[in-house]
């Protein structure tokens, strides 16, 4: 089973991620983190699940629509270790970096 680790980059975007759910009064924002830290678990058994995008990284599809969230990670079959580099909503431009 493979060891899953937040960047300390992940801070920030929860942060982000709350700051929104709260401007926009969305019922139990905590409740919606713990959510996607809750799906990141798969990632212990399935490290590969994500689509594969550029540098040999992967991305996690969590939730859809409103509940919708990408996972940017790596997995390091070496050290059976998936790093988490960054989260954002589906919804938000841009790419996950």
């Amino acid at each position: 089973m493979a060891t899953v680790e937040l960047s300390e980059e992940t801070n920030s975007d929860f942060e982000r991620i709350l700051a929104h759910l709260e401007e926009h009064e969305v019922e139990r924002p905590l409740a919606r983190i713990e959510e996607i830290i809750a799906a990141l678990d798969v990632l212990a058994t399935s490290p590969y699940i994500g689509r594969p995008v550029a540098d040999g990284q992967r991305e996690l599809v969590i939730g859809q629509r409103y509940h919708g969230y990408i996972a940017r990670y790596a997995y390091d079959p070496v050290r059976d270790l998936v790093q988490i580099f960054a989260i954002r909503h589906q919804r938000e431009g841009g790419r996950v970096s």
